[in-house]
């Protein structure tokens, strides 16, 4: 089969690699028809998460058909279309039970395209097929499913719910990018006064509008903390969402947050961020860090199915799956391509 491998930092091609077979009696085995490009991805080439071993299949998100299931599998059988979430679940550790399975112990959480080979392949195995695949239901095309493997389960667990948005906040989004846009689209969901979208990509920013902002700042020539304070009565946001990744967007949104507010971290971090007790220590501020857990994949998909998630908004380029390569650039160059997610179909 073809897949995507990672050589090294900065280094991927599309390879002839064996084809993914059943391992465990709790595998199956899925011929990709959608995929897409993950911010972590871009990560891994970057070197940021150094233990990615070099020959890994990259990916994790993807809509397929089940070609083959292990003996223990009893949800889902050959020829059923599935989603395939970023997290693999065990579904009996401690973490697991707890529904934190991010964090699972018995050979899940965050591995495909990591620490077992990925989805950006023609075929890619799934440990943990029961707990880990979502039946598609009739209906929903591929498109209208692919962004619930990642980005939109990500941001509204570790961002909207781990940041507590209620009735009446303002939420600052630091980050227009496909986490900090699902992140605007699953806020609506409580109904915030204003949310405030601060990026430095215009092309962002108009997108970040579309998708519902209240209010957008550039900050490479707006001054976002003087914007904050000022449509909040000199308080600060309730609510900051931290959706890039990088020191200077954290530290930004510990300014940008009120006394007593909080601060939710989904952003993946390649390098230290200053932590300024000196400044927050006395202010009853929280902030939240976290793993996508995909608890609420079966709640996404019935707002997908019901309309009330519109995910067609957040695709604007579509190429073949062999043309991996040439996506990668689109959205690695996403401030002057305007690409937010790429989809690649088989």
């Amino acid at each position: 089969m073809k897949a995507l491998v990672y050589h090294g930092p900065g280094s991927k091609s599309w390879d002839d690699v064996p084809n993914a077979e059943l391992v465990d009696a709790t595998d199956a085995v899925v011929r990709v028809t959608s995929s897409t490009i993950f911010g972590s991805d871009l990560h891994i080439l970057k070197g940021d998460v150094p233990d990615t071993a070099a020959g890994r299949v990259l990916g994790h998100e993807a809509v397929g058909i089940v070609e083959s299931v292990g003996s223990a599998v009893t949800t889902v059988r050959p020829g059923d279309r599935v989603l395939v979430s970023c997290v693999s679940a065990c579904g009996r550790c401690r973490y697991c039970r707890e529904a934190r399975y991010g964090q699972c112990l018995g050979g899940g959480g965050w591995i495909l395209g990591y620490k077992i080979d990925g989805t950006q392949a023609e075929l890619v195995r799934v440990p943990f097929a029961d707990t880990s695949t979502y039946l598609v239901p009739e209906g929903l095309h591929d498109e209208a499913v692919l962004m619930l493997a990642d980005i939109l389960p990500t941001s509204y667990e570790v961002g909207v719910v781990n940041g507590g948005i209620r009735p009446g906040d303002t939420v600052a989004i630091v980050g227009a990018g496909p986490i900090g846009l699902a992140a605007i689209s699953t806020a609506k969901l409580f109904s915030p006064a204003q949310i405030i979208a601060i990026d430095l990509a215009d092309s962002r920013l108009d997108a970040a509008k579309q998708f519902g902002a209240d209010v957008v700042v550039n900050n490479s020539r707006e001054d976002a903390q003087a914007i904050v304070t000022s449509l909040t009565d000199g308080l600060g946001a309730d609510v900051a969402i931290e959706a890039v990744g990088v020191p200077d967007t954290f530290e930004l949104c510990t300014r940008l947050i009120r006394a007593g507010g909080r601060v939710a971290n989904v952003g993946v971090h390649g390098k230290p961020a200053a932590l300024h007790l000196e400044d927050l220590w006395a202010r009853d501020v929280t902030i939240t860090t976290g793993l996508v857990d995909t608890w609420s994949t079966p709640t996404l998909l019935k707002l997908v199915r019901s309309g009330q998630l519109n995910t067609d908004a957040f695709i604007t380029h579509r190429l073949a799956l062999a043309d991996i390569e040439k996506a990668y650039d689109v959205f690695g160059k996403a401030a002057d391509t305007g690409a937010l997610k790429v989809v690649l179909t088989a």
